[in-house]
């Protein structure tokens, strides 16, 4: 995820996503440009802004492609935006100048910004027996449900997971697993320590400079603490203080821990043992990594608990029916499990289908790289994040910022998160009326 993912936010959603609230909801938008090849002439035109490139985007355009081929009616073009902020920023942009996408993925801590501003279409009434809550893993397609409604369907789902370096456990001594507790991370690091990397001592993890907060999300609750309940903020109790506290330690006091600007990236050249990275990067870190590649549960310390992340798509309410209508049919295509567990096997994104657990295709995956089951066997710890982070504009930059401070300056915890509590206190209020009447 990048650093534009996570400004959008804080800098252009402010502006633009208010100017939504002051269309007219009912009103029907022109598509953006672009038009319909001459083998697909005479269907209903579906643009899907896609923040998906490189391998991921090319598992998109086949999707697309294979769904184009399979009916007469609807063709899907898929117009790729950049990363996730690019399509929020962009779709934002678009309903201002009365032109609306069809569908966009939506990441999770930009869909309910849409939702509270009225410019996502409900789902349900769209729904039948292979498109709908049933088809769906439970946590996932949940979160996207606000008061009996669904607002978006989970499509590129992933949760943080524990890769850690193999061969740098065994050469440790270490055994072939994931720590179990955060704790038990810290007593293997003079383990860890004896084994050389480039000249020097392997580090034992890597803290992400951006985005940070999405890890720590799920570090906090392990730590027994959350950002709020509800909008009330609670980062600065002692819970969220003590994962604080605990990674801060791992890199001042003991030198076994460091801010990187890509954790996976120096994972793969085996500068660190272990990262919490998300499972969405599977096949990447597996792929570039010279060493064999362990995954496990993130760890626990007094409970267990760890965030979601990644997109799932929403349909844009100004848009005609015809073209509701021929959307649907894309996102009906999409939770076949079939086309669910291939887009698994394609990118280590979550299987979000249930019946694609059974794609033959997808469990000879899992035998054959283990790593790929414990993403999902670990979906048991998944919880919804704090809503500070989802429905506060700019929350999240805050606490990453926030953390940011800690790993490069030792700064302590408990004044840090003081500090980010009274900000986020500010703009929990500045969004509070409109959660008490769309959400609670």
């Amino acid at each position: 995820m990048s650093m534009r993912r996570r400004t959008f936010l804080g800098v252009t959603a402010g502006l633009t996503l208010a100017g939504c609230g002051y269309r007219s909801v009912d009103a029907i938008y022109s598509q953006p440009a672009g038009s319909v090849p001459k083998q697909y002439a005479n269907r209903t035109r579906v643009v899907f802004w896609s923040p998906y490139g490189g391998a991921n985007g090319k598992a998109v355009d086949t999707l697309v492609a294979k769904f184009n081929d399979s009916q007469d009616d609807v063709y899907v073009e898929t117009q790729f935006q950049g990363s996730y902020d690019d399509v929020a920023q962009k779709v934002a942009a678009a309903l201002v100048a009365k032109q609306a996408p069809d569908l966009a993925v939506l990441s999770d801590v930009t869909w309910e910004r849409f939702f509270l501003n009225d410019a996502l279409e409900p789902l349900n009434k769209y729904f039948n027996d292979g498109f709908g809550p049933g088809v769906f893993q439970e946590k996932l397609f949940g979160e996207y449900v606000v008061k009996g409604q669904s607002w978006a369907v989970p499509f590129a789902r992933s949760t943080p997971i524990l890769y850690y370096n193999r061969d740098a456990f065994e050469k440790a001594g270490l055994p072939d697993r994931a720590p179990r507790t955060w704790s038990e991370l810290r007593s293997w690091v003079p383990s860890l320590a004896k084994v050389q990397s480039g000249g020097r001592s392997l580090r034992t993890i890597a803290f992400a400079k951006i985005d940070g907060d999405w890890q720590f999300q799920g570090n906090v609750w392990q730590f027994g603490g959350a950002y709020s309940r509800g909008l009330d903020v609670t980062i600065d109790e002692a819970g969220a203080v003590a994962a604080g506290e605990w990674q801060r330690s791992m890199a001042h006091d003991l030198g076994a821990a460091y801010m990187a600007s890509s954790p996976s990236t120096d994972f793969a050249n085996g500068l660190v043992a272990v990262i919490q990275e998300s499972t969405g990067g599977m096949k990447t870190i597996s792929s570039k990594a010279k060493f064999k590649v362990g995954a496990g549960f993130i760890p626990s310390e007094v409970a267990a608990g760890l965030a979601t992340g990644g997109g799932g798509i929403g349909m844009l309410r100004n848009i005609s029916d015809e073209r509701k209508q021929a959307a649907a049919a894309f996102l009906q295509f999409l939770a076949h499990p079939d086309n669910s567990a291939w887009w698994t096997t394609q990118t280590g994104y979550l299987p979000v289908v249930n019946k694609a657990r059974e794609d033959a295709e997808l469990k000879k995956l899992i035998a054959e790289q283990p790593n790929y089951g414990v993403a999902i066997a670990q979906l048991e710890n998944a919880r919804q994040q704090d809503a500070i982070r989802l429905y506060g504009r700019n929350a999240n930059v805050q606490i990453y910022t926030g953390l940011q401070q800690i790993y490069a300056d030792n700064a302590k915890p408990k004044q840090v998160f003081g500090s980010v509590a009274r900000r986020l206190e500010a703009i929990g209020e500045e969004v509070k009326r409109l959660y008490e009447e769309k959400v609670l």
